[in-house]
Formats: structure tokens, C-alpha cells, sequence
């Protein structure tokens, strides 16, 4: 039972994954052999520790000795392309750097407070803002993430009773752009940081951030994989602009887990690691949303992990 619990938490493996993939081993040998020599010379690392990091992933079965060195096995396969998994094991993506802040999650079980903060000197949204490439990276693993989700998130809903839809925080517009395209009558606009150009004529597209003032007037305000991104007082804020902009009819719309319902126990680590947040329960929800004069109307549930929670004004 020792070995087992030592073998559960050790982090040779996972690393050494990441690592690989990080490196771009599963893609470099699949269909060929070669050496960790070879390997090393083409990746500028060191022969001797590729060698060590290539024999523990071929007893796991991720590559296979060949006369000519190694290749990629079919569990190996897995690993290859661009994927969500691959995506958020890659060590220089968003998804992976984010990852390794679970080193501080004393940190985060004692205090409440992000472990990212800790690791990198600042939360994981400056960091972005700060490194680029990060955030395109977060951009791409959001958008895999939704890929497969988005019909039943669509579909599962009556997106359609709504003529105007905003889009909080919505990134790439992929979420909106997919309920448009099933709504013929309804308009949309993304409002996100950096919102990319030519979504479609029904979409217009607002630079700008969720803790400042939001178009006003539409039926329905959207917040797709927001509020768990953030504590108690920045989710007040986030749905205050929301109840600000909204008109008395309008819908305040979350899209995310609901605890003890869509979510898994290692999201609500991740999400307490990264970002301070959590999955939030239904009746956190509904006590995050009185303050603002919002009454939960329903509760459905979507594709995979996620819920829509639909809010109204008390009064309307």
C-alpha cells in the first residue's frame, strides 16, 4: 500500500510527461526512430538526462526501443498534435505554467489565496497581460475546451428568446458566434480585452474589461467560465456591472461547474490554486447574486461539467 501511495503522488511522471511533450518528443518520433544523441542534437539539450527522461516514459509505455533508438508508442500517440491535452501539458503554455503553481497549494489551503500569485510574483491575468504569447495560448486552450462542448452548450438551451446577447469576457467569440449562428434573430456583442475583428455582421466586438461599465440595454448578459475565475469581491464587481447595464427585464446568464452538481473535486483545486476562486453551489450562488437584487430563476444543465444559472432582477 506504501509503494502505491508513493507511486499516486510522485511527480516523476507527470513531469517527465510535460517535459516530453513540452519538448515535442510524441510528435518528433512518431513514425521514425532516433537516439537520444540524435534527439539532443536537433533540440539543443543535453544527451544524458534526454536519455533518462526517454527510458522512464518507454516503461510507461509512451515510447519503444528500436534498433535505431526510440519511437513513439501507441499510448504515446495520445500525446501528439495540438490538443487540449496537449495544450495544457506544455510547460510554456498558460494552461501548464498554471499547473506548477499546485507546488503551492499549502499556501493556497492555509490562507484562501492563490498559489499562483506566490510562484510568479503576480495573478495569473497580469501574467497574461504581460506575456503574449501566454495569452494566446489561454486563448487556443479555452477555445479546445469549448470545441467539443459548444453543440450541447447550444443546444441545451433557448438561447433564441433573446434579441441582444453580451458576451462578458468572451475571448475569442467562439461561444457567441455558435449561439448566433443557431439563433438567426438574436445579436450579440463580445466585449473581452482584446476581441478579434470579422465575427460576423449580427456580432460587434468592445475592448474592454468586465470591471468597467458594459453596453447597456441588452436582453441577456452572458458570463461564460468567468465568476470561478475569481473571488467573492471581484465576482460582487463582475456581476454589478452586469446589474448596472442590464435593463429591468434582462438576464444575467452563467455559464460554468456548479459544485456538488457539474464538478469535479481537482477543478475546484485548480481553480482555488490559480486563481483564489472555486466551483461555487448553487446556494453560493444565489447568495453571491442577492445583494444585487438578482433571484436565481433556473438552474440547466449543459454539455460535460457545465450548468447555465439564469438570473433576474427581484422586481421584474
Amino acid at each position: 500500500m506504501g509503494h502505491e501511495i508513493l507511486d499516486l503522488a510522485g511527480l516523476a511522471t507527470p513531469m517527465a510527461i510535460r517535459v516530453a511533450v513540452t519538448l515535442g518528443l510524441p510528435d518528433r518520433l512518431l513514425g521514425r526512430a532516433a537516439t537520444a544523441e540524435e534527439l539532443a542534437a536537433e533540440l539543443d539539450v543535453a544527451a544524458v538526462p534526454l536519455e533518462l527522461l526517454l527510458a522512464h516514459l518507454t516503461s510507461l509505455g509512451f515510447f519503444e526501443p528500436t534498433g535505431d533508438g526510440y519511437r513513439t508508442a501507441d499510448r504515446g500517440r495520445e500525446l501528439c498534435g495540438e490538443s487540449l491535452a496537449t495544450v495544457l501539458l506544455r510547460l510554456d503554455t498558460a494552461g501548464g505554467r498554471a499547473e506548477l503553481a499546485f507546488v503551492e497549494l499549502l499556501h493556497s489551503i492555509t490562507t484562501g489565496e492563490s498559489g499562483y500569485r506566490r510562484r510568479y510574483g503576480q495573478d495569473f491575468w497580469a501574467d497574461l497581460a504581460a506575456h503574449p504569447t501566454l495569452r494566446a495560448s489561454f486563448d487556443k486552450q479555452m477555445d479546445l475546451r469549448f470545441r467539443d462542448q459548444i453543440p450541447g452548450i447550444v443546444a441545451g438551451y433557448d438561447w433564441g428568446r433573446f434579441a441582444t446577447v453580451v458576451d462578458v469576457g468572451g475571448g475569442t467569440g467562439t461561444l457567441l458566434t455558435a449561439i448566433l449562428a443557431a439563433c438567426p434573430g438574436t445579436r450579440g456583442t463580445l466585449v473581452d480585452l482584446a476581441p478579434p475583428p470579422g465575427l460576423g455582421d449580427r456580432v460587434e466586438t468592445i475592448a474592454g474589461s468586465f470591471f468597467d461599465p458594459l453596453p447597456p440595454g441588452a436582453d441577456a448578459y452572458l458570463l461564460s467560465d468567468i465568476l470561478h475565475d475569481w473571488d467573492d469581491e471581484h465576482a460582487h464587481r463582475i456581476l454589478a456591472r452586469c446589474v448596472e447595464a442590464a435593463p429591468p427585464d434582462g438576464r444575467i446568464l452563467v455559464v460554468e461547474p456548479v459544485g456538488g452538481r457539474r464538478a469535479s473535486t481537482a477543478i475546484d483545486l485548480a481553480m482555488l490554486v490559480i486563481f483564489g476562486g472555486r466551483e461555487r453551489r448553487v446556494e453560493e450562488f444565489r447568495a453571491l447574486a442577492e445583494p444585487h437584487g438578482l433571484v436565481l430563476d433556473a438552474v440547466v444543465d449543459l454539455a460535460a461539467d457545465r450548468c447555465v444559472l439564469e438570473f433576474r432582477r427581484a422586481t421584474a
